[in-house]
């Protein structure tokens, strides 16, 4: 008996937003944003970490101006902040989303 659990994520070039685990502790994102492509502007349900695998980030957060971030950033989000995320740059963004504690209902 293992007591380990493997979870997968895909490669992709293009638009990609998957879901790849939600329990009671925490709900992880894998995201690609090609360029031009963003989120939906939203409110942040959870507290939230971006780790960002490659490309840039950029961010807008409540009342803020828009931030870029870099692949190898972590960059920590409160629990409801009004959120905006777009690739305004060449190279495909890729990251993750880490929410915790899980949003999960």
């Amino acid at each position: 008996m293992m007591l380990e659990e493997q979870y997968a994520f895909s490669k992709s070039t293009q638009k990609l937003i998957e879901k790849i685990l939600e329990d009671d502790h925490a709900g992880i994102n894998h995201i690609i944003l090609p360029k031009g492509d963003a989120l939906p502007e939203h409110y942040t349900n959870s507290n939230v970490y971006m780790i960002i695998i490659s490309g840039t980030m950029t961010l807008r957060l409540t009342g803020q101006e828009e931030h870029n971030y870099p692949g190898g950033s972590i960059i920590t989000i409160p629990f409801h902040s009004k959120m905006n995320v777009a690739n305004r740059h060449d190279e495909l963004l890729e990251f993750f989303v880490v929410k915790a504690p899980s949003p999960k209902q």
